[in-house]
């Protein structure tokens, strides 16, 4: 499918209301289990990146190459539209401009672009800042120019509520709809009425994300679609179910010197190989032969 075509479909799933899931992956390997799942997109995590290509916490040490060449490997191995989580920008204007242009190159089909100051922290983590609104306005008029197809959807992310309040983030995300934004992310809200009040008090397309142990409510996809959510974003469910499972079966090993009683907890070998299109890759040995 053409990345056109690609665009197309995520511009028309997302729609106020319809409260479409989209699962956070920060490898290929997580991005081929949403796939496999059913899931008709995924956003490629910043936190997910971090956490699982550096071990280190979602506080900005991922470079925008390194970030580009994540997006461009989930492309290779799943259809599916990707939201690629671009932090910062990377900088002022112009390196949100170039930050742009490398990941629609990789294969990105929608790009957010997050308020806060650089180097950015996960946006469950307490001590954010926040540049002035002005700043992420010039950012997204940026992003919005940098496109090469208009059909790649710009998402502006706030992260005013932590640092102005809740009034301030919804003022903010007016704004960067203004600006040319095509969908919105108020992160971090800390109550069920702050959460179910944004899509209604800007109205426009909205993407929620549900935080495992994070500082936002965990609400159903029927209530928050209701509410006139578009997205709900589970940017770390597989990443945290993955770290539980290694460290369960490296603790079983560990500690009794085989696998043997926790093989329920492993894939096994042809199940594995299934999932990496292994029949595929063989077709095309013997093709070229």
């Amino acid at each position: 499918m053409s990345m056109k075509l690609i665009h197309a479909q995520l511009r028309a799933e997302l729609r106020a209301g319809a409260g479409m899931l989209m699962p956070g992956a920060g490898n290929a390997l997580a991005a081929r289990f949403i796939e496999r799942a059913g899931f008709r997109s995924l956003m490629v995590s910043g936190a997910a990146v971090a956490n699982s290509y550096l071990g280190m916490p979602d506080i900005g040490l991922v470079s925008v190459t390194e970030l580009a060449q994540h997006v461009a490997a989930v492309r290779e191995a799943v259809s599916l539209p990707i939201l690629a989580d671009a932090d910062t920008g990377f900088g002022n204007a112009l390196n949100t401009r170039r930050t742009v242009q490398l990941l629609e190159r990789a294969g990105a089909n929608a790009i957010m672009l997050e308020d806060q100051t650089y180097p950015k922290r996960c946006g469950h983590f307490d001590g954010k800042g926040v540049v002035p609104t002005q700043e992420m306005v010039s950012k997204i008029k940026a992003a919005v120019d940098a496109r090469e197809d208009d059909g790649l959807m710009i998402l502006a992310r706030t992260d005013a509520r932590a640092v102005e309040g809740f009034e301030a983030a919804l003022d903010r995300a007016r704004a960067y709809q203004a600006a040319g934004a095509d969908f919105l992310f108020v992160e971090a809200p800390l109550t069920r009425e702050e959460l179910l009040a944004i899509p209604r008090e800007v109205p426009g397309i909205h993407m929620c994300n549900m935080v495992i142990g994070g500082k936002t409510p965990l609400l159903p996809r029927e209530e928050l679609a209701s509410a006139g959510y578009a997205a709900i974003c589970y940017a770390n469910a597989a990443l945290q179910a993955s770290m539980l499972a290694m460290e369960r079966v490296l603790g079983h090993l560990h500690q009794h010197g085989s696998i043997e009683g926790a093989e329920d907890q492993l894939m096994m070998f042809a199940e594995r190989q299934q999932v990496l299109d292994g029949a595929g890759f063989k077709a095309l040995e013997q093709r070229y032969a």
